[in-house]
C-alpha cells in the first residue's frame, strides 16, 4: 500500500527550497505527496526558528499534525530542531527529528522508524560541519521560476538573529553541482533561476581550494542555455562594488532587481545590531547599482523598536529610508529572540512603540511602490507569465517584469505561464496594490 507523505514549510525561501527537495525525496520512494490535511500518514514539518513567534508557530504545526492523524508519523526537520532540540525530544507529538544537515536522511529516517517503530533524532553540532548538505530539484507543476540554493549558514552574528546558531557557519556548493542542477531545471522548461542562500553574499569564502566567488557563479550561470533570467536573492550592501555592478550589468539576463539588507537607517543602531556597515557606506552602494543600471528595483528590510532606539534614531531611520527611494520595505516589528545578545540588552520597547514605528514606515512603502511603479506607466517590459488570475471582473494573466514589477493583461490562449512576453504598461489595476495592467506589443 502506497504510504501518503505531507511535507508542510515554515519559513523562508532556503527552507522552502529544502522542502521541496524533501519532498521529491519522498516522491521517488514511492510515497503519494498530499495536502496539509487528516489523512496523511506522515507529516513533515520544517520548522523555522527566526524569532519566538515562529519557534511558538513550529510547536503548534507539529501538534497539529497530530491532531489530524493521531497514528501518523510526525517529523520535525529544520531550525527549531537546531535550537529547541530538547523541548521536542521531551514532546510526545514529535516521532523523529531531522536537524539541519540531516533532511536528505528523511528516507532512511523513515524506513528505520517503520522497521523498528522507535522515535529517534538526527541532529549534529551544525557549528562544527563543514559539510554542506547535498540536496537537490527537479522541479515541479511551475515552469516559471525556480529558486537554487547555493549556500548554507552565517557567520555575521547579527545581535538580533539566531540563524548562525541554528544554521551553522557558511558552507558553499560547488559551482559543478549548481550548475547540473540548473541544467535540469532549465531542461524542465523554467526560464528563470534565482540565486539564493542563508547568506548569499558569502558564497565561495569558505572553499580552501579553489577561488570561485558569487559573481564567477553568477557568470557560470548565465553561460547555460536556456537560461533567459537570473535573479539573486538577498545580498549584504558590501559585495557592492564597481566592479561588480559593471561585470553584472553586462549580463543580459540579470534581473535589476536588488534587495539589500538594511535593517536600520540610523548609525548608533546599526552598532548594536553589529552590521557591518554604516548608512554612508549603504548609500553609496545604491547609488553605484543605480549608475550601472536602469532604474533598479531596490529593495530592504526594517527591524523596527529594536532594543535602546529612541524617537530620534527611528527618525534618523526613516528619514534615510525615506531618501533612499526603496521599490519596496519590508517592515518587522522588533520580535525578541532568547539566545540573542538583543534580547539581553536593556531599553526593550513597548509592542506599541514597535507597532506605531512600523504603521510609519509601512504607509512610506506604499507610497514609494506606487512612485517607482508609476514610472513605468507608458513603457516596455519583459513580463514572464506566472499564472491566470481574475482582476476587474475579468481573466487575466500575470507575471513578473525583471524589476518584479507585477504585471497584469487581458487573457489570451496564445500565452501561457512559463512564456516571457512584451508588455507596455498603461495604468495600475483597480483593485490589486500597485500592480500594472498592460497590453501586449
Amino acid at each position: 500500500m502506497t504510504r501518503k507523505a505531507c511535507v508542510h514549510n515554515l519559513g523562508c525561501k532556503v527552507n522552502a527550497y529544502e522542502s521541496q527537495a524533501m519532498q521529491q525525496l519522498l516522491t521517488g520512494a514511492g510515497y503519494e505527496i498530499v495536502p496539509f490535511a487528516p489523512g496523511a500518514d506522515v507529516y513533515v514539518i520544517n520548522t523555522c526558528s527566526v524569532t519566538n513567534i515562529a519557534d511558538r508557530k513550529s510547536r503548534q504545526m507539529l501538534h497539529k499534525a497530530k491532531k489530524m492523524n493521531p497514528d501518523a508519523v510526525v517529523v520535525a526537520a529544520g531550525c527549531y530542531v537546531q535550537t529547541g532540540s530538547e523541548k521536542l525530544i521531551e514532546d510526545g507529538t514529535v516521532d523523529l527529528i531531522l536537524g539541519n544537515n540531516r533532511k536528505q536522511n528523511i528516507v532512511e529516517a523513515l524506513d528505520e522508524f517503520y522497521r523498528s517503530r522507535t522515535p529517534s533524532a538526527d541532529i549534529i553540532e551544525i557549528n562544527r560541519t563543514k559539510e554542506y548538505e547535498n540536496l537537490s530539484i527537479n522541479g515541479d507543476s511551475d515552469r516559471a521560476r525556480a529558486f537554487v540554493k547555493v549556500q548554507d549558514g552565517c557567520n555575521q552574528f547579527c545581535t538580533y538573529c539566531i540563524i548562525p546558531y541554528a544554521r551553522g557557519r557558511v558552507r558553499s556548493r560547488t559551482p559543478e553541482d549548481v550548475l547540473e542542477e540548473i541544467k535540469v531545471l532549465v531542461s524542465a522548461g523554467y526560464k528563470e533561476i534565482v540565486l539564493t542562500g542563508i547568506h548569499l553574499s558569502s558564497y565561495g569564502v569558505d572553499f580552501a581550494d579553489r577561488k570561485e566567488r558569487l559573481l564567477d557563479l553568477i557568470k557560470m550561470t548565465a553561460e547555460i542555455p536556456g537560461v533567459m533570467r537570473i535573479r539573486l536573492g538577498s545580498l549584504e550592501p558590501g559585495i557592492i562594488t564597481e566592479q561588480f555592478a559593471a561585470e553584472l550589468s553586462k549580463i543580459p539576463q540579470i534581473c535589476p532587481h536588488f534587495h539589500l539588507s538594511l535593517q536600520s537607517g540610523c548609525d548608533a543602531t546599526l552598532e548594536r545590531m553589529n552590521r557591518r556597515y554604516r548608512t554612508k557606506e549603504y548609500a553609496e552602494k545604491c547609488e553605484i547599482l543605480r549608475r550601472y543600471f536602469d532604474r533598479p528595483a531596490l529593495t530592504t528590510d526594517i527591524i523596527t523598536g529594536f532594543p535602546g532606539e529612541t524617537e530620534e534614531e527611528f527618525e534618523a531611520s526613516y528619514r534615510f529610508v525615506s531618501d533612499i527611494r526603496f521599490f519596496e520595505t519590508h517592515v518587522f516589528p522588533y520580535s525578541r529572540r532568547k539566545g540573542t545578545k538583543a534580547d539581553r540588552m536593556d531599553g526593550q520597547l513597548p509592542e506599541h512603540v514597535k507597532k506605531e514605528r512600523s504603521n510609519r514606515l509601512l504607509k512610506l512603502d506604499s507610497e514609494r511602490r506606487k512612485e517607482y511603479a508609476s514610472s513605468f506607466i507608458g513603457c516596455e517590459a519583459e513580463v514572464l507569465i506566472e499564472e491566470e488570475v481574475t482582476c476587474e471582473g475579468q481573466r487575466m494573466l500575470t507575471g513578473h517584469s525583471k524589476e518584479y514589477l507585477n504585471m497584469l493583461i487581458p487573457f489570451t490562449k496564445s500565452v501561457a505561464p512559463g512564456d516571457i512576453v512584451k508588455v507596455r504598461a498603461l495604468r495600475f489595476a483597480q483593485d490589486l496594490h500597485c500592480n500594472l495592467v498592460g497590453t501586449i506589443i
